[in-house]
């Protein structure tokens, strides 16, 4: 479908996927932060509650008299044999380190924090490198002898490198499936919009075909109408001959127009075939002999047969088959073409004497605007529709003698 309709409705589809894309990636956009700052958060809760396990127990362990510390009962202690590392730094004494090295640090790095928590007497957690390389969390807790004094501070470090590297893989992790889902909802919004706009694309898409099967379906009696007017302009004696033709033409013109409105409005879903039991043989013969000839001969072979229809759509689909044969199915070097027609058993075959079908085309030869050998597109297609519409068929093949056969089936009615 093209035109500046369609366009505009292409359009506003990217439109909709670009602003259901941005809306998504905006939502992920705050999420995903949330998500990568809760899990450093928890990963720092869990890493300071096991330093805390340390230093609490620790502090407990060291507490002397007014004067002096009870290191000796930290030496025997499990803690001393389990990480993480602690020491103890005491003002006016020797420092302690627990005896298993789980972390090689700088002593320096110890002293100096050790210096600021006894200068603040605030307890405090840092990040430091070890000497190693590696990034740790040093819990640095200063206490007091009981007179009230700074008697030195409580360190307790662990190393972080695994916890870091755990939370930077989630940061990759958080942001790949951000990517992926960015890209799963631009293609959920391409595919929602298209649903959205679909309904219009239909009604645009019945509109066109409407104009088009209109401008189809008139040509030939516009024609026949105008040729009509010339002549009883030009001959005026004739006038009373040619205005009750003129008449029934306007009549089938008008036809034309409702069976197209009808049409629409079926394929729209807001009305139902008007379905009645019809003599299939009388409808073909009033409209061969209602339909201009031009020269073309029509020979008719009936039998009774009754089948269920719409009288109106079922006039315009014999029409088109009668038109597409006498317009196509000249006999090369024949003045005229002859076309039978035969009517039984629910059954309408209209053979020519045409080039017959291509067979390259096949079923294509139904689909709007295709043409070949003995046929016409459009008018095909709406035959082809009134045939599937009530529960019938349309077939084409070649005639071993030459021409094309088009078979015009209905279910009958007993």
């Amino acid at each position: 479908m093209k035109g500046p309709s369609a366009e505009r409705l292409r359009r506003l589809r990217w439109r909709l996927t670009v602003l259901f894309t941005v809306t998504n990636t905006i939502g992920l956009i705050i999420l995903a932060p949330v998500i990568i700052t809760l899990d450093a958060q928890r990963g720092t809760a869990e890493i300071d509650d096991r330093l805390n396990v340390v230093t609490a127990p620790v502090l407990r362990l060291i507490k002397g008299n007014e004067t002096t510390l009870n290191i000796s009962a930290v030496t025997t202690d499990e803690l001393n044999a389990n990480c993480p590392q602690f020491a103890v730094l005491q003002k006016d004494g020797e420092p302690y380190k627990s005896a298993k090295n789980c972390t090689p640090v700088d002593d320096k790095v110890l002293d100096e924090l050790a210096t600021e928590a006894m200068n603040s007497g605030t307890s405090r957690f840092a990040d430091r490198k070890a000497l190693n390389g590696h990034r740790i969390r040093v819990a640095v807790q200063p206490f007091q002898i009981q007179s009230g004094t700074p008697g030195g501070t409580v360190l307790a470090w662990v190393d972080i490198e695994g916890q870091a590297t755990r939370h930077q893989r989630l940061v990759w992790v958080v942001l790949g499936a951000c990517a992926i889902l960015i890209g799963a909802a631009a293609l959920a919004g391409y595919w929602l919009s298209g649903r959205a706009i679909r309904p219009a694309m239909e009604a645009l898409e019945q509109q066109e075909t409407l104009l088009a099967e209109t401008a189809h379906d008139l040509r030939t009696p516009v024609a026949a109408l105008r040729a009509l007017a010339e002549t009883a302009a030009q001959y005026p004696a004739q006038q009373a001959e040619l205005l009750p033709r003129t008449v029934r033409l306007a009549g089938r013109m008008g036809d034309i127009i409702d069976g197209l409105l009808v049409r629409a409005r079926l394929a729209a879903g807001v009305e139902q075939l008007a379905v009645q039991p019809v003599w299939l043989d009388q409808l073909v013969a009033g409209v061969a002999e209602d339909l201009p000839t031009d020269g073309a001969r029509i020979s008719l072979v009936t039998a009774p047969t009754m089948v269920r229809a719409d009288p109106t759509l079922l006039q315009r689909a014999i029409g088109n088959l009668l038109d597409n044969a006498m317009r196509h199915g000249r006999a090369p070097g024949a003045d005229q073409a002859i076309v039978t027609v035969t009517v039984a058993d629910g059954r309408v075959t209209v053979a020519d004497q045409g080039p017959g079908i291509d067979p390259a085309v096949g079923e294509d030869l139904f689909d709007r605007f295709t043409s070949g050998g003995g046929s016409s597109g459009l008018g095909l297609s709406i035959v082809r529709w009134v045939a599937l519409s009530h529960g019938g068929d349309l077939k084409v093949y070649n005639a071993d003698e030459g021409g094309a056969i088009f078979e015009f089936s209905l279910p009958t009615s007993e």
